[in-house]
């Protein structure tokens, strides 16, 4: 069974950020940087990871969506997903009254 993600606090996430960055040359990798504070936050390190790096794409220092690309995204794929039910219960719609509307049927 999947557990709901906790909401963490965005100064927690911050401050995570901020840490792996600062220390990041004393380590041999962003993973290990992000394990390191990861561990003393109580966190996934994984989490703190991909925190990092979403923060140097926001920061123009790696390739990627940034998170307002991503917002925009998520908000453009659920707006799609409506206006595919709704053109489905359009069609829908039309099949039932184009076959009420047939002479044939009465």
């Amino acid at each position: 069974m999947r557990t709901m993600p906790k909401k963490i606090d965005p100064a927690v996430k911050e401050r995570c950020v901020r840490q792996v960055l600062e220390h990041l040359p004393e380590y041999s990798s962003l993973t290990a940087a992000a394990e390191s504070v990861a561990r003393r936050e109580g966190l996934g390190k994984e989490t703190v990871r991909r925190w990092v790096v979403q923060a140097q794409i926001d920061g123009g220092q790696r390739q990627g969506a940034t998170s307002e690309e991503l917002a925009e995204i998520k908000d453009l794929k659920a707006r799609v997903r409506r206006l595919e039910e709704d053109n489905e219960i359009l069609r829908r719609a039309s099949i039932f009254f184009a076959a009420e509307l047939d002479p044939r049927n009465r």
